[in-house]
């Protein structure tokens, strides 16, 4: 084994180690179209794990370069799988920009759950929003994908296509709306046992706010202390 390095990749806390020459798993055509038989090489993974593996190493490219410059070969070389694997699971490579997107965004949402659910001691939900909206800006800062989501702008080393589907059958990937309402849901969730009772409108323009102004910061980025801040005096006010 050569030496080993491991990559951080920022904004949900996965690692990936890789050989020199090529990211190993776990992180962060020819004309005609590629052959319709399926081969495996030896030891490559099975779904789904070649599938968080294509996911996986595709995220690292792109912290490497634009979208448009990452091939697949590349791609499928670095998570240790066949290129054909790569269009059997994904179709090609709007398929697998779509994939991947989706993937940032659940990422994001998982992390406000884990933000509001984290804090320390007998913290009530106004630290807790306030943790969750930190969250937010360290991850829309850190992650392009995250932030292209929550903000809408989408700049030209990120996919492009997948914003807009070629066909009626394929979902649509989330909206800045749609993902802010799922923090707000989940937060509104997660927060109801310890908001006073008769006050879930309260509650909801309370994760409201506190989602927005999250997404302010992640517009314009500021130190979390001033994004916690910000929260909390929000909220204080609206109480």
């Amino acid at each position: 084994m050569g030496e080993t390095q491991v990559i951080v990749v920022s904004g949900h806390g996965r690692t990936v180690s890789s050989h020199i020459g090529a990211i190993h798993r776990r992180l962060l055509t020819a004309s005609g179209g590629p052959s319709i038989l399926c081969t495996r090489k030896a030891g490559e993974a099975t779904m789904p794990a070649a599938r968080e593996s294509l996911l996986d190493a595709a995220f690292a490219a792109l912290a490497r370069r634009p979208w448009a410059r990452i091939r697949m070969t590349d791609v499928a070389a670095a998570a240790g799988v066949s290129r054909q694997t790569l269009y059997n699971e994904f179709g090609g490579k709007d398929g697998l920009a779509r994939a991947l997107v989706r993937r940032e965004a659940e990422a994001y949402l998982n992390g406000v759950e884990r933000a509001l659910t984290g804090v320390p001691g007998a913290a009530g939900p106004g630290e807790r929003l306030a943790a969750a909206a930190v969250w937010t800006v360290r991850a829309g800062t850190e992650n392009p994908l995250v932030r292209a989501v929550l903000t809408g702008c989408w700049n030209e080393r990120l996919p492009g296509s997948q914003r807009s589907p070629r066909s009626a059958a394929v979902e649509p990937l989330p909206t800045p709306v749609d993902l802010l309402d799922q923090a707000r849901d989940r937060a509104v969730r997660l927060l109801e046992a310890e908001w006073p009772p008769g006050g879930p409108v309260e509650l909801a323009r309370a994760c409201e706010t506190a989602a927005r102004l999250a997404l302010s910061y992640v517009l314009v980025p500021a130190p979390a202390v001033e994004v916690a801040s910000a929260v909390r005096g929000a909220l204080a006010r609206s109480g």
